[in-house]
Formats: C-alpha cells, structure tokens, sequence
C-alpha cells in the first residue's frame, strides 16, 4: 500500500519513511505543500500522512482543496499544534484523524491500519495466489503455511506481480510502477533482475511448485502452471 508523508521536516520525514517502509508500506515523500498537492493531483495513494506547518501551501489548505475536488483518500494528521481548536480545524477541514507530535510509533501503525480498513472498505486487503497468501494490513506473506519473510522492496514487488496473477509484468511495468522510474535504463534492469531473484529464492526455492516465471525477452509472471 502507498503512502505518502508530507513533513518539512526532513530528519521526522526520513525517521517515518524508515519506520513504515520497515513494516512494508510503500513511502513516497513531499518536504513542502506545493510538491505535496502535485503529488497527490497526479498519483494514487491509500493515505495521506499531512503536517500542517509546511512551506507554501499549509496543510489545511491542501486538504480543503482535495476535499473539495472529491478526493476520498484517508488523511492522517500528523503535527505539533495540539491545541483543541486546531484539532478541530483538522477535522473539519476533512482529516479522518489526528495525531500530536511527539508520538509512540506503534500508535501511529495502529492508526494507519484503523484508517485503511476504515477508509478503503472496498479494497481488497488479502490477495491469494494458489498456496501463495499476502495479508496486506498486517504486512504479512505466507506460502504454504510458511511465513516468508519480505523487504520492504520485494514485499511491494510481489504485490505487484499477484494483483497481476497470471499475466506477464513487463520490466516498463516494474520499473514505472514498483520503482518508480519513468523509463527504464541498465541500471533499474540489473535492479530489478536483482530483486527478481532473491524473490524467487524465497518464494520457489523451498517448494516443489516454481509460482515465478521468467518470460524470456518480455518480463514475468506470477501463478500456477504458468509457462
């Protein structure tokens, strides 16, 4: 799942990258309000982590806007002002919560998942692949019984590849949706080679049935009895 945290605070916005891309999440950054209302008019996000003191736009401002424009995503106030009023502004504004900093970051976690159930009440949180299972509020995969145990990087490339289950995932496709990356170049194909095969290591190697194919000179693709 992909969040994005906008925090002008670098070192808060770097602790909480760290902390949440640790559990699996999927973490862009925004350091100012401008950068963070282009992020959020030109790509999908499940949660929204908003500061209000930010340069430029205030976060108040960048949420009316995308309430206003009907955006739904769920928005987590995150922030130092912890006066009634200003909660009550947040709130108002269209926030679905609230938090004050300094905060526990199990509490923050705890939240996340409350506001993603909440928020996303139509989105499949559990994706099954044959024996292949990902629970994606727990950040958890399981083949077989097994816990596999994921970085943050291969956990978002095997989501990827099982909401693709049974069709080839192309390296354009990998390196723009999973990486980020607007083309591809030498450098993102080694990487994603790379995380291809450490993923199949963990995901095929202890099994008899191979789940991860490689289609020569096209991509891959994930499911049984592909070819």
């Amino acid at each position: 799942m992909r969040i994005l945290v906008v925090e002008d605070e670098k070192k808060v916005a770097r602790a909480l990258r760290q902390g949440l891309e640790a559990q699996h999440y999927d973490v862009s950054l925004a350091h100012t309000g401008e950068d963070g209302f282009f992020r959020l008019s030109a790509e999908t996000f499940d949660l929204v982590i908003l500061d209000l003191m930010l340069p430029g736009r205030d976060g108040i401002e960048i949420l009316r806007a995308l309430r206003d424009r009907g955006v739904t995503t769920p928005v987590l106030i995150l922030t130092a002002r912890d006066a009634v009023d200003d909660r009550v502004l947040g709130l108002d504004s269209g926030a679905d919560d609230y938090l004050v900093k300094p905060f526990a970051f199990s509490e923050l976690l705890a939240r996340i998942r409350a506001l993603l159930r909440r928020g996303r009440p139509d989105q499949v949180l559990r994706l099954q692949v044959a024996d292949l299972e990902m629970d994606l509020l727990a950040r958890r995969v399981a083949r077989a019984g097994r816990t596999l145990v994921l970085t943050g990087r291969e956990f978002a490339l095997l989501e990827y590849l099982m909401r693709h289950a049974g069709h080839i995932v192309s390296r354009e496709m990998l390196a723009r949706d999973v990486w980020g990356e607007p083309g591809r170049d030498a450098t993102t194909d080694n990487l994603i080679d790379v995380h291809i095969a450490r993923l199949r290591r963990k995901l095929d190697d202890p099994f008899q049935c191979a789940l991860l194919k490689t289609v020569r000179g096209v991509g891959f693709v994930l499911g049984e009895g592909t070819t």
